[in-house]
């Protein structure tokens, strides 16, 4: 029987203490008045979540266009959590840590899981660079690259870490593959109640994949612009067409080949930035971005973005012609040098912002 939004499994516990529905409205109430900046979100989020609504109004993150308020069931977000639990093998008792802001869906997910889940969940100020028990064993967790990148030497007890929210950079790829833990990247957005699908990394102890591959009770197509379309029934009405172009191989996985609203055609040749982005990432140590500019030859020449470099422009250029694998069509016709990336107020890079600026 699938549990509902307005029950809270009798395993759960918050930092160590078992609570119930009616707990958790007190410790809410707590936590928004004598609770710290980022508990007195955790706060706000438990009290819309135990009211009597069925459903939330939830923020989009704005990296790939303006925030914008959306409204979600929350039996909706419960069949995700019961998706992710059934993905990972999770079960009553089991351990979690939370370490991102109860603001946005992702962080708001960990609460609903380990509610709905009976986990005993550990939640901690979800900075850049989180503190939390680097001796515990943790079943689960989530976290940004950012996080990732600056505690990947503490993660050695944690099971099964969920990275996303932005794109992972090849050097941290590199740093997963010594680590171990299992790591997964995945592909969701807040219209879809976080995930739904999820690829796992290389490390130590686990093989990676190339595609992503569906939750339970998600399948995929394409429409005509070879977009992504999902169709996860319990999780939204109806069929969510995205902006992301993907190579589809069944209904249930897919390569991820970047933004429609990101493709260059530069002389007729479609260019990808993201996979672009890929190949540049080892001789560039910064955050760079690729995009396209207006060219009377071209239509648009391709270009790079680099915020504020060690090296100059022509030392990064010399480093991109030895790139294999690299083709002609890909060489940035002209490298910008820019002092900060335009952000979202959770750090992820708001790509036509920072292009707008840049280009003037």
């Amino acid at each position: 029987m699938t549990p509902k939004y307005d029950k809270v499994h009798n395993r759960f516990k918050l930092n160590g203490l078992h609570y119930s529905h009616e707990d958790l409205k007190e410790v809410a109430y707590s936590l928004i008045k004598e609770g710290e900046a980022y508990e007195k979100v955790t706060g706000n989020f438990l009290i819309d979540w135990l009211n009597d609504n069925d459903y939330l109004h939830v923020n989009t993150s704005g990296s790939t266009g303006k925030p914008k308020l959306i409204k979600l069931k929350k039996q909706a977000m419960v069949n995700s959590a019961i998706a992710t639990g059934d993905f990972f093998g999770l079960e009553p008792g089991d351990t979690a840590l939370d370490c991102l802001p109860s603001h946005y869906i992702a962080g708001k997910m960990m609460l609903v899981r380990a509610m709905i889940l009976g986990l005993e969940i550990d939640h901690v100020e979800p900075s850049a660079h989180p503190i939390f028990d680097y001796e515990k064993q943790y079943d689960f967790c989530a976290m940004i690259p950012l996080q990732l990148k600056h505690t990947i030497n503490y993660t050695q007890n944690i099971k099964s870490i969920i990275v996303g929210g932005s794109k992972i950079t090849q050097p941290l790829l590199e740093r997963i593959k010594s680590s171990d833990s299992k790591f997964y990247e995945t592909y969701g957005m807040t219209e879809t109640v976080t995930h739904v699908a999820i690829r796992r990394l290389a490390s130590q102890v686990s093989d990676g994949e190339a595609l992503f591959n569906a939750l339970p009770n998600v399948t995929f197509s394409q429409d005509d612009r070879q977009c992504l379309v999902v169709r996860a029934p319990k999780l939204v009405d109806e069929p969510l067409v995205t902006s992301d172009i993907v190579d589809l191989k069944s209904e249930t996985s897919f390569d991820l080949l970047g933004r429609i609203d990101n493709v260059i055609n530069s002389g007729g040749i479609k260019l990808f930035p993201e996979q672009i982005e890929d190949k540049l990432q080892p001789v560039i140590d910064e955050r760079f971005i690729v995009a396209g500019e207006e060219d009377d030859a071209l239509g648009e020449r391709l270009i790079l973005i680099v915020e504020n470099p060690r090296d100059t422009a022509e030392s990064i250029a010399n480093r991109i012609r030895y790139i294999k694998g690299l083709t002609k069509y890909e060489v940035p016709k002209h490298i910008y040098i820019t002092d900060k990336f335009v952000e979202t107020v959770n750090g992820k890079i708001q790509r036509n912002k920072t292009i707008a600026s840049v280009l003037g």
